[in-house]
């Protein structure tokens, strides 16, 4: 659908983009509110996610890096979401279209990374340590490659409820999005269940005396499992009506369905909450969570002066207890030695 109509009509009056309606339409105008409102729960599960991964310091290892690289991506996604109201066709426009399909791509990009890293840990029992930087640079580069194509060719501007690929370039919606989307989740499905079946395995075949160590193993490895396998599952459920949507809209593309539309508004800033939501799933993070580990953490973070110097023991003399005035009828019994000498400052931990 050619975008007519679109941006101020001859009247003066601003239109409603997404149902070529007056902009004070009730539709409209929950439309926004509901977008606006999505998005910024999702920036403030991201801005909560960045909280604790720097309380706790959760980023020496790479699983956790690139945890923190997710939840930038999403954290950027979500501006985008946040970005204007209802832009008419123009730079403006077509920025905020770029910066939203760069984002989820890397958001996509960084859930596939993780789901590929884990299987590589747990299944191929490789060290992935030295991936770290191709891991970046797939991330980051091939959603730039995705996000540049539509603006090369001049297919973004008003697509809804923010601007994208315009309804009259549907293939291309779902080339550069729909269809990779869901291939990579069917993927990373696949993979999951490859990775809980050889952990199972795993973990059925460690038998024989007690080991403390393998028990440990045992338990650690369900829990990393546990929350990451809810990544794909959550992109897969925030893009279920945003495709359903973009599909009715190729169909009938001058006839929008207001609870669609309210649907997918709903559904598609919400990647940024959903990260939080699995991201909180991890039991560990929330223990360390309470009132007094909050404390301590914060303490640790902002206030901790703490110098580690070296220990250097003084001489000790031992002293029988005749010499130090003591006999056998004094009530203390508990002194042990005697040393002048001894230095107690500059203690080691």
């Amino acid at each position: 659908m050619e975008n007519k109509g679109v941006g101020q009509p001859s009247n003066g009056s601003s239109r409603c983009n997404f149902f070529n309606t007056d902009s004070d339409d009730y539709r409209c105008v929950v439309i926004l509110t509901v977008k606006r409102a999505t998005a910024t729960f999702s920036l403030l599960g991201c801005l909560f996610m960045l909280f604790v991964i720097w309380l706790l310091r959760r980023y020496h290892s790479l699983a956790q890096k690139m945890i923190l690289s997710l939840t930038v991506a999403a954290f950027f996604d979500s501006i985008a979401y946040v970005m204007g109201e209802d832009h008419p066709e123009g730079d403006l426009c077509n920025f905020q279209a770029w910066w939203l399909t760069y984002f989820d791509w890397s958001a996509l990009a960084w859930v596939c990374l993780i789901t590929l890293n884990l299987y590589l840990n747990l299944v191929k029992e490789m060290r992935t340590d030295r991936y770290e930087l191709p891991y970046h640079v797939l991330a980051w580069g091939v959603p730039l490659l995705m996000s540049c194509l539509p603006l090369f060719g001049g297919y973004y501007g008003p697509a809804g409820a923010w601007c994208w690929i315009t309804d009259g370039h549907v293939a291309w919606r779902f080339g550069i999005w729909y269809v990779p989307l869901f291939t990579l989740i069917l993927l990373m499905i696949c993979c999951y269940a490859r990775i809980i079946y050889v952990a199972n395995e795993r973990m059925q075949s460690w038998f024989g005396t007690f080991n403390p160590e393998r028990e440990r193993r045992k338990v650690s490895l369900a829990e990393e499992i546990k929350p990451l396998k809810w990544y794909p599952s959550v992109y897969l459920l925030v893009s279920l009506f945003p495709l359903i949507n973009r599909l009715h809209n190729a169909f009938s593309p001058q006839d929008p369905v207001f609870s669609l539309t309210l649907l997918h508004v709903l559904s598609a800033p919400l990647h940024g909450l959903a990260n939080a939501f699995v991201f909180g799933l991890d039991r560990d993070t929330w223990g360390q969570l309470s009132l007094t580990g909050i404390q301590l953490a914060l303490q640790s973070r902002l206030c901790d002066r703490t110098q580690i110097r070296e220990y250097h023991p003084g001489a000790v003399r031992y002293m029988p207890a005749d010499e130090m005035g003591f006999s056998d009828s004094d009530d203390d019994t508990n002194v042990l030695f005697f040393s002048p000498d001894m230095a107690l400052k500059d203690r080691g931990p």
